[in-house]
């Protein structure tokens, strides 16, 4: 009998979460039907869609998150034991699953060859995050050579890529993140052209010095009076790709700031403003997969991750995320 260790969602979220708003217990995993599947996870993705999202869920369910697991047991043959597989398990050690059972087929399958690279970046660059980069910033923002690119939140999983894929279209790109190490990282490293220290800088002020006849493409990962500072500096017909709004995450609604009028400035410079869930690409989520692997491949992405150890430590690792604590994509490694 496999038992299986697992994060209960055990009190709703108050601000940011806290470590005693999960319950880890064990239970027994039942023996395995035709057509079913077991899996080990190896690591589990932290990301900040997870805070927003529980509040859809009732107290008590499985916390919920990707997984990159290891097939230990199957009576499927589409999945056979050796296997790795991506999974929308959430936050437990062990999973049976019955890939039939799964509409959407971006909830579960087994990874591609990533050849020298870590099996973790099904979780990151080639993964959804990767995916959220790229067909978010290439459908939604039409980007084109020449024109001038900001990003928000730059330095995490999605924000690193789109700046490198604006950088290969040609585009000049501007990141914001949240401290100096980061925005020296961001052009040092992954080749932005501007990095701005949203915490130290005046915005306003710094993206008019480095982008003085205004934004093209604007790609929002945080949302917030930053992204009103942004959207004031459009050129005529910009486009905006909304991903998130991690910046109000953590906040009670009587909390979130009022932001300034921007339907006059939609209006005078014809901007576009669309939000996006990744889940829309599912029909092409291959596609998306083998372009950044190329990429990864053949140096032209970069990718980072930030590693905590221990499947216990899930709970401290999405709060460390939540605060900004990560570079790239922040991961757990199972450690079982």
């Amino acid at each position: 009998m496999v038992k299986t260790k697992k994060f209960i969602y055990a009190k709703a979220f108050e601000g940011e979460p806290k470590v005693t708003d999960f319950q880890l217990v064990e239970e027994e995993l039942p023996p395995l039907k035709d057509g079913e599947v077991l899996s080990e996870a190896i690591y589990h993705s932290v990301d900040p869609y997870m805070r927003p999202y529980m509040a859809r869920y009732p107290i008590g369910v499985t916390m919920i998150g990707g997984q990159i697991a290891k097939v230990i047991e199957s009576k499927n043959t589409a999945y056979p034991v050796g296997s790795t597989i991506f999974g929308s398990f959430g936050w437990q050690t062990h999973t049976i699953f019955n890939p039939s059972e799964h509409k959407d087929p971006t909830k579960s399958y087994v990874l591609p060859s990533f050849g020298k690279h870590p099996s973790s970046l099904g979780l990151g660059v080639l993964g959804m995050p990767g995916n959220t980069a790229y067909f978010g910033f290439l459908e939604i923002c039409k980007p084109k050579s020449g024109e001038v690119v900001a990003v928000t939140g730059a330095a995490g999983a999605v924000g690193t890529l789109v700046g490198q894929i604006a950088k290969l279209k040609g585009c000049k790109v501007i990141g914001f993140a949240g401290s100096d190490d980061k925005c020296s990282w961001l052009t040092n490293e992954l080749g932005f052209d501007h990095a701005i220290n949203y915490k130290t800088e005046n915005v306003s002020k710094a993206l008019r010095a480095a982008a003085p006849e205004g934004v093209d493409c604007y790609f929002d990962n945080v949302g917030g009076q930053i992204s009103s500072q942004i959207i004031q500096q459009m050129k005529d017909y910009g486009r905006i790709a909304v991903c998130g709004s991690i910046s109000s995450y953590n906040l009670d609604v009587k909390d979130i700031p009022q932001v300034p009028i921007l339907q006059p400035i939609f209006v005078f410079k014809q901007l576009q403003m669309e939000g996006f869930l990744v889940w829309r690409y599912a029909d092409k989520w291959m596609e998306g997969i083998k372009q950044m692997s190329q990429w990864v491949d053949s140096g032209k992405i970069k990718y980072h991750e930030t590693t905590t150890d221990g499947f216990e430590n899930l709970p401290r690792a999405l709060i460390d995320m939540l605060r900004g604590g990560n570079t790239g994509k922040a991961i757990v490694k199972s450690s079982l």
